[in-house]
């Protein structure tokens, strides 16, 4: 009895120091969750904003005459206030919250009929990657669909982020993958133009110089446009394309000349799409499409030009054609 007497009394000491010591562990980790989600970013809601969601549009039939809808992905852009679909509005949901807790607290309330409560910044419609940024591809892949009218590549955006914005025009990084999931799998920077048009009504950054790649394919190589180059142009407009010919000249006295003729024939680049057409629309709301097809648009074709006549090897009178100016023709 008098032993046990005196383990009952040192565990009744023991108990205080056990308690400091259980308190301590519990301020520690109170204060490092605080610390992790007391920056004055609003980091769950910026990560459920800026992602990828399902984007399909119908390319075509296959060769056995099925319809083929691709899911290409799109980067939301903005928070929404109300969800439009279930699977929508469940991330839609979480992006108004600045925790998991306040997800599950407010859906309790809806579910009990009052009034949700909105928090953090990105409510109301606010960028999700705030005022400096948007949310963008991190990148792409290219797969070839094997369609009735033929082999059809189609881009299909693979994760998202927040990208800074830049007030000038300028060529960025754009990675794509060729390929995917094969021997020949291969990454290439092909670049791209970001940059805001500025005070210049109907200009945007696009693409007017040009590089090529290679990439080994099962079929030999393929040849891969990159863009090098990028400046302020209407939606429909021309760039450089530079051809030589050998022209026949006669100099002074009477000699004759062979010369290298440069001439810049000009291209006709851009787009002209009315817009896509929606073929698939959500029963609950009809301001949400579910399947798009591609709109085809006018074509950018060319509205002026010049004419180049000279002399070639064989003494024959040559004309070549340059494009001057582009205009939208349907």
């Amino acid at each position: 009895m008098g032993v046990q007497a005196v383990l009952r009394n040192i565990a009744v000491d023991m108990m205080p120091l056990c308690v400091l010591l259980l308190l301590c562990v519990c301020h520690q980790s109170s204060t490092a969750v605080l610390s992790k989600y007391g920056e004055p970013r609003n980091l769950f809601a910026e990560r459920a904003c800026c992602r990828r969601q399902s984007h399909f549009i119908y390319i075509g039939k296959d060769i056995s005459g099925s319809p083929v809808n691709v899911d290409v992905g799109m980067c939301r852009t903005h928070c929404q206030s109300q969800p439009s679909s279930f699977e929508l509005g469940m991330h839609s949901s979480y992006s108004r919250h600045s925790s998991m807790l306040d997800f599950l607290r407010d859906k309790k309330m809806r579910m009990l009929g009052a009034p949700s409560r909105e928090s953090g910044p990105t409510s109301d419609g606010a960028p999700s990657c705030g005022s400096s940024s948007t949310c963008e591809p991190t990148g792409t892949r290219v797969d070839k669909v094997l369609l009735l009218d033929g082999l059809r590549e189609v881009e299909i955006i693979e994760d998202c982020h927040c990208e800074a914005k830049v007030t000038w025009c300028l060529r960025a990084p754009s990675l794509k993958t060729y390929f995917f999931e094969t021997p020949y799998e291969t990454v290439i920077d092909v670049g791209k133009c970001v940059g805001s048009k500025g005070e210049l009504e109907g200009f945007s950054c696009v693409p007017t110089k040009f590089d090529s790649a290679l990439v080994d394919t099962p079929n030999k190589v393929e040849l891969i446009q990159t863009v090098t180059g990028c400046d302020l142009k209407e939606g429909c407009y021309r760039i450089p394309y530079v051809e030589y010919h050998y022209e026949i000249t006669y100099n002074e006295e009477g000699l004759k000349e062979e010369k290298l003729k440069e001439i810049d024939v000009g291209r006709c680049l851009g787009s002209c799409t009315s817009g896509n057409r929606c073929l698939l629309r959500s029963a609950s709301d009809s301001a949400e499409c579910l399947l798009w097809a591609e709109g085809q648009g006018s074509a950018c074709v060319p509205q002026g030009y010049e004419s180049h006549t000279f002399l070639n090897q064989h003494g024959q009178t040559r004309t070549v054609l340059a494009i001057t100016s582009c205009l939208c023709q349907s």
